[in-house]
């Protein structure tokens, strides 16, 4: 696995998402997210059956998640009880330059920046939502990290996607980012896949569950 681009999406994730910084481990990366559904996450850059039993038998607290760059199939047995498969997801990286990014009639596009974090917001005619996206930069000329990208239901197959990307884009190239890697999900892979990026691995998720009793209380 490419650890450096593995380091460059967690740094830029973390970003994104207003998460701790990651913490070097000897393994890869501990963020710490601070969500009710993720409390933290730990990224895996070389994992093995001893590493991932390890940690799922060592590491307790709910809403844990485990990433790692393995087909699910082969994660699956190795998890200790208590632990579910999310998603299945895909770690893609590109190189980037400018392109025109023009909304279909119709729909208006916002962009803002805070943070570090780009964000472009598409909406139809009568305000309603119909795609996002943002896109964080670390520092300049680090490599971007393209995060959230959504089309609405309603909104899909209208070349909104590929407009979030595109625009996206440029605000990383103006920024000086001339690379960029992205989580993708299944769906959202066949689109990144038409606009040139190439998928480096898969990217499985592995949740430790939360106790019945305690999704009661």
């Amino acid at each position: 696995m490419d650890v450096e681009a593995v380091r460059s999406w967690v740094e830029g994730w973390a970003v994104s998402r207003g998460a701790a910084p990651p913490v070097s481990e000897p393994w890869g990366f501990t963020v710490d997210v601070g969500l009710s559904g993720q409390v933290a996450r730990h990224v895996l850059t070389d994992a093995d059956e001893s590493l991932v039993r390890e940690l799922t038998e060592t590491v307790t607290a709910p809403d844990t998640w485990l990433k790692l760059f393995l087909p699910p199939r082969t994660v699956a047995s190795w998890a200790a009880p208590g632990w579910r498969l999310d998603d299945d997801g895909f770690l893609m990286s590109a190189l980037l330059r400018t392109d025109d990014a023009v909304a279909p009639d119709g729909y208006r596009v916002r962009t803002w920046a805070r943070g570090g974090v780009t964000r472009v917001l598409v909406l139809a005619e009568d305000g309603a939502f119909a795609a996002r996206g943002q896109v964080a930069m670390p520092g300049p000329g680090c490599t971007a990290v393209f995060d959230q990208v959504e089309t609405s239901p309603a909104h899909r197959r209208k070349g909104l996607g590929s407009l979030v990307m595109r625009t996206l884009e440029n605000a990383a190239v103006a920024s000086g980012s001339s690379s960029a890697v992205l989580a993708a999900t299944v769906e959202g892979r066949a689109l990144y896949a038409s606009l040139g990026w190439r998928t480096h691995s898969p990217l499985t998720s592995l949740v430790r569950d939360v106790p019945p009793q305690r999704r009661e209380m």
